[in-house]
C-alpha cells in the first residue's frame, strides 16, 4: 500500500485566523518501505512572519517572499499526494493547514478519512509517556542531530521512520552530516538538499507484486492435497 508521510511549518497555529502555511515535505513509502521519492517546497504566506514561528522553523519573510505562492504549484503537491493515506504527527494541525490552503484557492479539501495520526498511535502504543517527535525519535534510537530547528522535509524523513516503528519495527539511522551553518536559512535549505541528495541516490523501486499468482496457487493446492492426514482434514 502507498502512503505518504509529510509534515508542515506555518506562520502561527490557526488557519481561521489567518495563518498560513509555509513549508511542506512529503515522503512516499509502500508497504512501510521508503521509496526514495520525495517531496518539497516552501510558500510565500503573503503576510508577516510573526517571531515565535520563525524561532520554531527559521524562516523569515524576507526568505519566504522570494518564494513561489501555494497557489501557483499546488498541482504539484496534489499529484504528488495522490490518493494515498496521509501520515502526520499531530495530523489534524496539519490537515487542517492544508486544507486551508486548498479552500483558500477553490480546490477539493482532503477527506479527513485518509488521515492517519502517529501521535494517536504512539498514545495507544505508549500510555503515558511523552509523544513528541523528538521523544520517539529518542525512544526508537533514531538519529536527529541534525535537527537544529523544525523542517518539513526532515522532519517527514524522521517521521517516517518513526511510523515504521510505530506500526511493527526496524531501526533506521539518518546519517546526515553534522556540519554546522551559522546561517537559519542556508542551514534549512542545507538539511533539505542532504535528505533529497540522499535521497536521490536511491534508485526509485516500483511496488512488488504480493499477490500469488494463478501458478502459485495451483501448487499451492497440489501440495496441500499431498499432505496425509491433514489435521485441518479430521
Amino acid at each position: 500500500m502507498r502512503e505518504v508521510i509529510f509534515d508542515t511549518e506555518t506562520t502561527g497555529l490557526d488557519p481561521k485566523t489567518g495563518d498560513r502555511m509555509v513549508e511542506i515535505g512529503c515522503v512516499e513509502m509502500v508497504g512501510r518501505v521508503e521509496t526514495g521519492r520525495s517531496y518539497h517546497a516552501y510558500y510565500n504566506p503573503e503576510r508577516d512572519m510573526p517571531s515565535a514561528a520563525e524561532a520554531v522553523h527559521g524562516l523569515s519573510i524576507s526568505f519566504l517572499e522570494t518564494k513561489p505562492r501555494f497557489s501557483e504549484t499546488a498541482d504539484e503537491l496534489l499529484e504528488f499526494l495522490g490518493d494515498a493515506p496521509l501520515v502526520a504527527h499531530n495530523a489534524g494541525f496539519d490537515f487542517g493547514f492544508l486544507n486551508a490552503e486548498l479552500e483558500r484557492i477553490g480546490r477539493e479539501s482532503i477527506a479527513m478519512d485518509r488521515m492517519v495520526d502517529t501521535v494517536a498511535i504512539a498514545r495507544k502504543k505508549h500510555p503515558g509517556a511523552k509523544l513528541s517527535l523528538d521523544a520517539l525519535c529518542t525512544r526508537y534510537g533514531i538519529d536527529r542531530s541534525h535537527r537544529v530547528k523544525h523542517g518539513a522535509l526532515l522532519d517527514a524523513e524522521l517521521l517516517a521512520q518513526v511510523y515504521v516503528e510505530l506500526t511493527g519495527g526496524r531501526q533506521i539511522g539518518l546519517e546526515l552530516a553534522a556540519d554546522t551553518v551559522e546561517d537559519p536559512h542556508a542551514a534549512a535549505e542545507k538539511v533539505v538538499e542532504t535528505v533529497i541528495g540522499r535521497r536521490s541516490d536511491q534508485p526509485f523501486r516500483e511496488p512488488r507484486p504480493h499477490a500469488a499468482s494463478e501458478n502459485e496457487l495451483a501448487r499451492h493446492r497440489e501440495f496441500v492435497e499431498g499432505i496425509k492426514d491433514a489435521i485441518w482434514a479430521r
